[in-house]
């Protein structure tokens, strides 16, 4: 069996509307194979369209992996460049449609986060790790270079630690994940769920559509000179009164404070 793309929602009155997208390929470390990264992207593009979502949470399931990377077997049958390209493409594609996906998406990391999963969590926009999971991006080590959304690690770590990543292949636990800033939370094993409950808690509190305006303008910010990225704030600021979110926001904060 190629594994398996489950989605299940869950809403209440301080998390809103929330997706749960798990990737469960159990017996091989929730690795990537070619079915599953069709399933996935179609599953992200799907929630995508979902307007009514406060956030989206992507993890694998079991308590021993996350992602282990893409699927070994199915790479070593890989004949020429063009099926290469083929199947990076897809890698990519998965990461594409987390960046994509208009609403916050949390990457809860429960093990080992290998290759394309550390791709696909730096791909999300928070990250809350286990304290047993593990990073690492162990290409060079099969015959392979890192790349695609690779290229979003030295935003988070810097470039030397990229190049420790991906030149040494190490793998590095939780607690230093966490000291260089490939994470932004790590907590317990057993507490995984609580702390995963205070993120969805602190975005509920948030507008939904300030949410989305506000990771829309940090995905410019990515790309853009800091002159024009400041003022592509200003746009980003007043299409927030499209909808009354900010009159209503503001005015029982107004409200409370009297």
């Amino acid at each position: 069996m190629p594994g398996t793309i489950h989605v299940t929602h869950s809403e209440a009155p301080e998390t809103g509307r929330v997706a749960h997208l798990t990737i469960d390929n159990q017996a091989k470390l929730n690795t990537l194979n070619p079915a599953l990264m069709a399933d996935f992207v179609a599953a992200m593009a799907s929630l995508s369209g979902d307007d009514s979502l406060h956030a989206v949470v992507v993890t694998g399931a079991g308590p021993k992996a996350f992602i282990g990377g893409a699927d070994i077997n199915t790479m070593a049958a890989i004949a020429t460049e063009a099926e290469a390209e083929v199947f990076i493409t897809q890698v990519h594609d998965c990461c594409r449609a987390v960046r994509a996906c208009p609403a916050p998406v949390i990457a809860r990391i429960n093990g080992w986060t290998l290759g394309a999963g550390l791709e696909l969590a730096a791909a999300c926009d928070l990250r809350l790790a286990a304290q047993s999971a593990r990073f690492g991006m162990p290409e060079v080590r099969v015959g392979i270079p890192s790349v695609v959304e690779a290229a979003l690690l030295p935003g988070l770590i810097g470039w030397g630690r990229t190049r420790r990543l991906l030149l040494l292949g190490e793998t590095i636990e939780a607690a230093e994940a966490l000291d260089w800033g490939l994470v932004e939370r790590i907590c317990p094993d057993e507490a995984l769920d609580t702390s995963l409950a205070e993120w969805l808690a602190m975005l509920g509190a948030a507008g939904r559509e300030a949410l989305r305006l506000q990771k829309a303008l940090i995905r410019r910010w990515e790309d853009l000179p800091v002159t024009e990225a400041i003022a592509a704030g200003i746009p980003s600021f007043a299409s927030a009164w499209r909808t009354d979110e900010p009159r209503r926001m503001l005015g029982a904060f107004a409200h409370r404070r009297r």
